[in-house]
């Protein structure tokens, strides 16, 4: 019934291709269905009886029907991220040309008291013709979210490293656009005040990059597992792929915004130079950025297979490991960050010889006992001639392991 469920909204979900509201609504309800789905099946109720009798023909029969299920979660995953990113473009656009509104207002209720300044008219003119240049950006990316665009990363998350380079940027963009409407021509751009500034914008465009090429080595190495999310999400930018809250960029994201905010009150409190930035806060910076990429290079593990043991239930005799016994493969880095939901787990295979056998998902209440992040079981298919025979798994992320050499018997 869930999975007929899932069914009809993903063809509700066709029909209203583009409706945020739809995408939503639909996703919601597939994830509710899958749930449910997946307790019933954990609880022993919805088995057909044809499949009831053996107990791998009913485990296979429930994993086909979670991952049948499964798959159409994601589509709706899928949709509501389209709809969110254009929802998103809209509320960027809103919020730029609503700050330019605000900053209008301000002015105006502010040269009540002390008289129009040339200061304000600079600080309008740089206002507007940055938000013109923010629209126009907007609708060249207006497909990946607009403003949103340059911030996600390649798999579909939003960067950190990328968006703290960018507030730099824009914070640089309008004091040289501010201070060029306010004294064209005028030496306000003196170096001894502005190096500081420049140099921090050099050391987190740096990172940025510095970053990405981290990322790539440790995905070259296969050392580094990324699988792309359904959709951006605010909490990537302090999180790590798995959604657990990361130090790294937290404290990265913590420093470089609070110096980003002294710089930007500086401006304000002198508008007729460069804000002049600390040393002893560019070497804070220097000393988070370091930290942060310390971190990138060293996280991320290589999935590897340990050993291969023939799984044993209760009561079953000790014996070799013969076509059609379970075999529970133990290492780690099977199951890699962000690929905990149902979608990418039915993703995994245990290439056995010449064989590739999907591994089964085996629910639980509240989630799923096989597979796991150190340990999985499959069984052994039919097609795999006796003798020895080579062991490995492809997980979510197309990484391949390490292979292990095991003896089947007939």
């Amino acid at each position: 019934m869930a999975v007929q469920e899932a069914r009809q909204y993903g063809e509700h979900a066709t029909a209203c291709a583009g409706c945020a509201h739809c995408g939503q609504a639909g996703h919601r309800r597939a994830v509710a269905a899958f749930l449910a789905r997946r307790d019933e099946l954990a609880a022993g109720h919805g088995v057909p009886a044809a499949v009831a009798h053996s107990p791998v023909a009913a485990r296979q029969w429930v994993s086909d029907e979670l991952a049948q299920s499964a798959r159409a979660v994601s589509a709706h995953g899928r949709e509501a991220g389209v709809a969110w990113l254009d929802r998103v473009r809209r509320g960027s656009l809103g919020a730029v040309w609503g700050a330019v509104l605000a900053l209008l207002l301000g002015q105006a209720l502010t040269a009540v008291a002390s008289g129009w300044t040339g200061a304000r008219t600079a600080g309008l003119c740089t206002a507007l013709v940055l938000a013109a240049l923010l629209s126009v950006a907007a609708h060249a990316h207006r497909s990946r979210g607009g403003l949103l665009a340059p911030l996600i990363g390649e798999d579909n998350r939003l960067s950190t490293t990328r968006a703290v380079a960018a507030a730099w940027l824009l914070l640089l963009g309008y004091t040289l656009l501010f201070l060029a409407f306010l004294a064209p021509g005028a030496n306000a751009f003196g170096l001894a005040r502005g190096a500081g500034l420049l140099t921090v914008l050099a050391l987190v465009s740096a990172v940025s990059v510095t970053a990405r090429l981290v990322v790539t080595a440790g995905i070259a190495s296969r050392r580094l597992q990324k699988v792309r999310a359904d959709r951006p999400r605010a909490a990537d930018l302090l999180c790590d792929d798995s959604g657990r809250a990361c130090l790294a960029d937290v404290q990265y994201l913590l420093v470089s915004g609070s110096v980003l905010v002294l710089t930007a009150v500086g401006l304000a409190r002198h508008p007729d130079g460069l804000s002049p930035v600390p040393w002893s806060l560019v070497l804070l910076l220097g000393v988070s950025a370091a930290w942060h990429l310390a971190a990138k290079s060293t996280e991320g593990v290589r999935p590897t297979i340990h050993s291969v043991v023939r799984s044993r239930e209760a009561g079953d005799l000790d014996a070799p490991i013969r076509t059609g016994d379970d075999i529970e493969i133990r290492g780690c880095g099977f199951v890699p960050p962000g690929a905990g939901a149902p979608d990418p787990l039915t993703r995994l295979v245990v290439r056995i010889g010449p064989v590739h056998a999907h591994v089964p998902l085996v629910p639980v209440p509240g989630g799923f006992a096989n597979p796991t992040d150190a340990a999985l079981t499959v069984p052994l298919p039919a097609d795999v001639e006796p003798g020895l025979v080579e062991v490995s798994v492809v997980t979510a992320a197309g990484v391949e392991t390490n292979r292990v050499t095991i003896d089947v018997v007939d």
